[in-house]
């Protein structure tokens, strides 16, 4: 698919200067240079302003609360680092909604301008340039990874940071533990002129998309596509191609776009899975994307769904 990274979070080319992460002395380097700039996250939410990242400068008053610091690589303005600053509490009583679907909190630093404040990516994701997607995709991610692995999966001692952020290692046992990401597929499953859409029960009402699921050990992403179609919707697919991929850090997924002809038509709900499925016409699809259907609303913009979708629509899948 000639325009697949262009989907949103796909890349910006960042240089992510891999070989200086274990050099604490290059490290301290970049973060004393005068083009260095650090983008606060505060769980999970990285701060924008306008309709940008918020950057701050290393010695920024906002960093008093730093936890975890992780450098993220050389963009052509300078080196740039992210910090993770969850430990502070807000003191306005804003705070964040875990439970949403899309917290719709914001919250404001003491220490910034009231321009400046902490949002949920997935509100702000399509407005960022492909740079600062990929930014804050690779910061999200990682600071997500950190706060659930504190403690060596080998022996249960605490871990400490490495690598600028990109490691931990076991004290106890010297164990070295890396950032995961795991694999999901995504599925763009046809039917002469129709397409396969599906809903969680969890989902805001009328909110549709298409089937998704993990890949399991020993499993290729064809025999995942049919697999989880079958499972969900009971949906035989044939013929299975990789059309493009998403990085989607919530917390920590690779999206693996494919589109599978179904050689079989009639659904068959597993609800444990899904709370709905259906066949929807190429037409009718055109009305969904519009916010015009009367009962069916699109999978979320900035969503791999939605890219492959809409690419459906216009033809340009090849």
């Amino acid at each position: 698919m000639r325009n697949a990274e262009t989907v949103t979070f796909g890349g910006s080319g960042l240089e992510r200067a891999a070989a200086l992460r274990g050099d604490g002395a290059q490290q301290a380097a970049m973060l004393a240079h005068p083009t260095a700039r650090v983008v606060p996250f505060w769980r999970g939410k990285p701060l924008v302003e306008g309709e940008g990242l918020g950057w701050v400068t290393p010695g920024h008053d906002v960093l008093r609360d730093a936890g975890v610091t992780v450098f993220l690589g050389l963009d052509e303005a300078g080196p740039r680092f992210a910090t993770d600053i969850s430990g502070w509490e807000p003191q306005d009583g804003n705070a964040a909604d875990p439970a949403a679907f899309l917290d719709p909190t914001e919250q404001r630093h003491p220490a910034l301008p009231i321009t400046m404040r902490f949002v949920e990516l997935r509100g702000v994701m399509v407005r960022l340039t492909p740079r600062e997607a990929e930014i804050a995709a690779m910061a999200r991610a990682l600071f997500g990874w950190h706060g659930h692995h504190g403690f060596c999966a080998k022996c249960g001692q605490p871990s400490v940071v490495a690598m600028a952020g990109w490691q931990r290692t076991c004290a106890a046992c010297g164990t070295h533990h890396f950032p995961r990401t795991d694999p999901v597929v995504i599925m763009l499953i046809t039917r002469g002129n129709s397409v396969l859409m599906g809903r969680s029960p969890a989902w805001p009402e009328g909110m549709y998309s298409l089937l998704a699921g993990f890949i399991e050990p020993g499993e290729t992403i064809e025999a995942a596509v049919r697999r989880e179609v079958f499972e969900e919707a009971g949906v035989r697919v044939g013929a299975v191609r990789y059309l493009a991929s998403q990085p989607w850090p919530f917390p920590a997924s690779l999206m693996l776009g494919c589109q599978g002809d179904a050689v079989s038509e009639a659904i068959t709900l597993d609800p444990a899975e899904i709370e709905d499925a259906r066949w929807l016409s190429r037409e009718e699809m055109v009305g969904v994307m519009a916010g015009l259907h009367p009962t069916i609303k699109p999978s979320r913009q900035g969503a791999i769904a939605h890219f492959l979708i809409a690419n459906w629509l216009a033809d340009r899948l090849e």
